[in-house]
């Protein structure tokens, strides 16, 4: 089968993925076998191929949206069969043991291993996923949209969570890509404000058209203090930007898994009236059903960009330099 690996880290332009003919994966127990249609393409991808990220094997296949159909199911697989359409996230399993686990929070799990990083995942023809951590994509959202629902949308929802706006309150969201869009039409579905706060016009127009409250460039002052503010871009240098712009009490979540290093912060002025600074740390499967559900409530859907399997470097390179809005998805032929 076809697959893409990341033969050695670097940066982007310098070609850190490679495309490969592999065997197909054989599923073993508790396992399914997953026929990619597609999969959506996500920083973390980016960061994995770059390095900033270690890699946990060598020649590992990114990608971790996966949308596909069940081809083959392993031994003592109930809930799944062949034919089923299936979503492949990031968190590929957890232990289910320690403390964490046992008290709903799985994605803290020190054992816990992740779709191309520790296992192969979906920059492939096929891809092999515990079934237990498979999703079921909702009828009526097609292949390409649900892909970045996967990751960009889970995180999305589980850093707006993290930052616990109130009721009816205002939320900042800094940098617009996938993730962000899609967290963005789930608050203002809830009923907040939402003020984008982004370099790139593209990203700009997209949060304008997405009906948000009001739109400006990353360092600039929202209109009003905010009570939660997002933070989506891989930028610490937005940390003091975006902790001086919440009111008293306010909480910033940081979404990414790579964050560049963060300025020294003013106790005065940015982190003084209880405001809070917050990470997030993957997800638990239950926020991935829930996002999901959702979704499919409130009709959210995904602005992408559609690349061929066979174009993947492409793909990523395109990520890193911002040169299309919304998120990338690739499509699998066969």
């Amino acid at each position: 089968m076809r697959a893409w690996v990341v033969h050695r880290p670097g940066p982007v332009d310098g070609g850190p993925l490679v495309q490969v003919d592999r065997l197909a994966p054989v599923p073993g127990a508790g396992e399914v076998l997953v026929r990619v249609r597609c999969c959506g393409v996500c920083r973390t991808d980016l960061h994995l191929a770059e390095g900033d990220l270690a890699p946990r094997r060598p020649d590992a296949t990114p990608g971790h949206e996966v949308v596909g159909v069940v081809g083959a199911v392993g031994p003592g697989v109930t809930d799944l069969a062949v034919g089923d359409r299936v979503g492949v996230a990031w968190l590929a399993s957890t232990c289910g043991q320690c403390r964490w686990c046992r008290s709903g929070r799985e994605n803290l799990c020190r054992r816990a291993r992740f779709t191309g990083w520790d296992v192969d995942g979906g920059y492939a023809e096929q891809v092999v996923a515990r079934a237990e951590y498979a999703y079921r994509i909702p009828d009526g959202l097609a292949d390409e949209r649900a892909a970045p629902m996967l990751c960009a949308g889970i995180i999305g929802y589980r850093a707006l969570r993290r930052a616990a706006p109130p009721p009816g309150g205002s939320l900042g969201i800094y940098g617009f890509g996938a993730s962000a869009h899609l967290a963005a039409q789930l608050a203002l579905h809830e009923g907040l404000r939402v003020h984008v706060l982004t370099r790139g016009a593209a990203n700009r127009a997209l949060a304008r058209e997405l009906g948000v409250d009001s739109v400006g460039e990353a360092a600039d002052a929202p209109p009003e203090p905010l009570d939660a503010a997002v933070l989506f871009a891989p930028a610490g240098e937005l940390v003091p930007v975006a902790m001086r712009a919440l009111g008293p009490g306010g909480i910033l979540a940081v979404a990414g898994i790579w964050l560049s290093d963060i300025p020294t912060l003013r106790y005065a002025d940015e982190v003084f009236d209880e405001r809070e600074l917050r990470s997030v740390t993957a997800n638990t499967r239950a926020d991935g059903a829930e996002f999901l559900r959702l979704a499919g409530r409130h009709g959210i859907t995904a602005t992408t960009c559609a690349y061929p399997l066979a174009q993947a470097d492409r793909a990523l390179a395109d990520l890193a330099h911002g040169r299309y809005r919304g998120a990338a998805v690739l499509h699998v032929d066969g």
